[in-house]
């Protein structure tokens, strides 16, 4: 049987920031932010059309500075948080804001193809995310599942907790934590964890992973020397509540239940070089994807710590006789943890991979160089985890 081919999109910029158009489940949408110095930067709406393999495109202006990270809002499909750069005082710092998209931004409401990449529009903006007395702004979270009224920006050493108001045009500090200790300690990055009513927080600051109450804005766990290098991103297991997942400059991907943080409870060893990003399938966790600056993405199958570690699992009632007797022996041993495939189309760092929050199958990479691969988890693996 064979797999479809990937498809493969250029922008004209370089680019680092990617995210699943988090509120749109109908259809595959990613957002791309570029990185220019000389020219107005861009943020690139990408519609995949699954059936014909083609992919559909649009471009908004964000002239603000070049995009260090993008993340959408769950709730409304118009809105949208970026961290990017400008200049003030002659000193370069990173800022965090909140945008709408114009109301005719719609896919395939221009009326040639090239139109809006030609003649693009620009985002509204609705707030800015900092007041300048943070510091620089490593990341905006919004709260997984929310309704889109309350997201979290890390900015140096401080972590901030944002309630938007008046669609989202207002915003006030509700809560904030600031990290203690020697020297000038920063947040690299974080996750908003989706169990536990959206109360937990995990953050990454230099080779530290912590885990925050948001309702009291204190430290619950630490994970002193989770990597030996610098930790560059974390993703919370969708289905498992403690299970957290790290990757790093030590060019290892580590899984931790957090109640017992001494020693991770698996270790990746696939890449070569930094691994930038991590990301569990929001459906089947046993799927994880890791990017890495040795310009390959790898799709592994970590089904020992899944919450299907037997396989899917079968009501007895449903079964035949010789059925029972086979899955009985299937079902006794866990399956084994395996990397599925590894995906050479970047030529450049892979900073960035994510889930189509539409197809619980598709995902996207993306290279420093522009470059936007749409992947499908092979066939053979899809029927074996769905029958």
């Amino acid at each position: 049987m064979e797999d479809d081919a990937p498809v493969i999109y250029g922008l004209e910029f370089q680019a680092r920031a990617l995210t699943a158009h988090t509120a749109e489940t109908d259809s595959v949408r990613f957002l791309v932010g570029t990185q220019s110095l000389k020219f107005d930067n861009q943020i690139h709406i990408i519609d995949f059309d699954d059936e014909n393999n083609i992919i559909n495109k649009s471009v908004l202006l964000h002239q603000a500075g070049e995009i260090w990270h993008i993340g959408a809002s769950p709730a409304d499909k118009a809105v949208l948080a970026t961290c990017y750069n400008k200049t003030s005082d002659s000193r370069v710092v990173t800022r965090a804001a909140v945008w709408r998209m114009p109301s005719d931004w719609d896919v395939g409401s221009h009326e040639s193809p090239d139109d809006s990449s030609h003649n693009p529009q620009a985002l509204e903006l609705l707030c800015h995310l900092d007041d300048g007395a943070h510091g620089n702004v490593s990341c905006v979270l919004w709260e997984p599942m929310g309704d889109g009224k309350r997201v979290i920006s890390l900015a140096d050493n401080h972590a901030l907790l944002w309630d938007l108001q008046e669609s989202s045009t207002k915003t006030t500090v509700s809560g904030s934590a600031t990290l203690e200790g020697k020297g000038q300690l920063k947040f690299t990055s974080g996750k908003w964890s989706p169990h536990h009513s959206c109360s937990q927080l995990a953050t990454a600051n230099d080779t530290a992973i912590r885990g925050w109450d948001l309702r009291t804005m204190s430290q619950i766990y630490c994970i002193e020397n989770a990597h030996g290098q610098l930790v560059r991103d974390l993703d919370f297991n969708p289905n498992r509540q403690y299970y957290l997942a790290s990757c790093g400059d030590d060019c290892k991907v580590k899984f931790w239940d957090v109640r017992n943080v001494q020693e991770p409870v698996k270790t990746m060893e696939e890449h070569s070089h930094w691994v930038w990003s991590v990301r569990y399938n929001h459906s089947h966790d046993q799927l994880v994807l890791t990017a890495s600056s040795d310009s390959r993405l790898i799709l592994s199958n970590m089904v020992s710590i899944s919450s299907e570690p037997f396989g899917h699992l079968v009501d007895d009632e449903e079964l035949s006789e010789g059925e029972e007797n086979h899955q009985e022996e299937k079902g006794k041993e866990p399956l084994k943890d395996s990397v599925v495939s590894t995906y050479e189309e970047h030529e450049d760092s892979v900073y960035a991979a994510e889930w189509s929050s539409a197809d619980p199958w598709l995902f996207a990479s993306l290279s420093y160089d522009g470059r936007l691969v749409i992947n499908r988890v092979p066939r053979a693996l899809k029927y074996r985890i769905l029958l």
